[in-house]
């Protein structure tokens, strides 16, 4: 029972700290998960992320769930799953509240504008963190994830292509050249 109240605590500060969305948590829930409840390892953090991407859902409640399990079985999970949503069921409720009755005062535009580029860093942080530890590996930067990394994203750019043609593509070339 203390492990699943742990985990319950544990999600809701990430919960409560989740502006930005999936990604701009991810960071948040690395320091928690990895940093300083140790239930997982940056290797397994990783890859948590990368099976995230490819599972329908929201992000965030896919990757409570799954830690949750991890830890403690379906207990873990509902825990992690409920302490997760909790905190933004509630947030979002007080804001809407806020927003309606004061949207025209100017504090609120600024508040607003604050919280975007909150959420750009912790976006942008992620981005940085998964980038760094996905492309280094045992010391030596993986030319092939960097290549497909710029291919991909200037497929994405240029010709608008659906990530999930590019994420399969990329899938399929790694598939084929581990057989090679």
């Amino acid at each position: 029972m203390k492990m699943i109240l742990q985990i319950v605590l544990s999600f809701m500060k990430i919960g409560s700290m989740s502006f930005g969305g999936a990604y701009g948590a991810m960071a948040i829930i690395e320091k928690q998960i990895v940093e300083i409840n140790g239930w997982m390892s940056i290797a397994e953090f990783r890859d948590l992320v990368a099976i995230d991407e490819l599972t329908p859902g929201p992000i965030l409640i896919n990757s409570a769930t799954y830690i949750g399990m991890k830890i403690a079985g379906i207990p873990g999970a509902v825990a992690a799953s409920i302490g997760c949503i909790i905190p933004s069921f509630i947030i979002s409720l007080i804001l809407i509240w806020v927003y309606r009755k004061y949207r025209r005062v100017s504090y609120i535009d600024e508040s607003i504008l604050s919280i975007k580029c909150m959420a750009t860093a912790m976006i942008f942080s992620t981005f940085l963190t998964i980038l760094l530890s996905s492309m280094y590996h045992e010391g030596a930067v993986d030319f092939l994830l960097l290549v497909m990394a710029l291919v991909s994203f200037f497929l994405l750019r240029k010709y608008r292509i659906n990530p999930i043609y590019l994420m399969l593509g990329c899938g399929a070339v790694c598939l084929a050249l581990s057989l090679i």
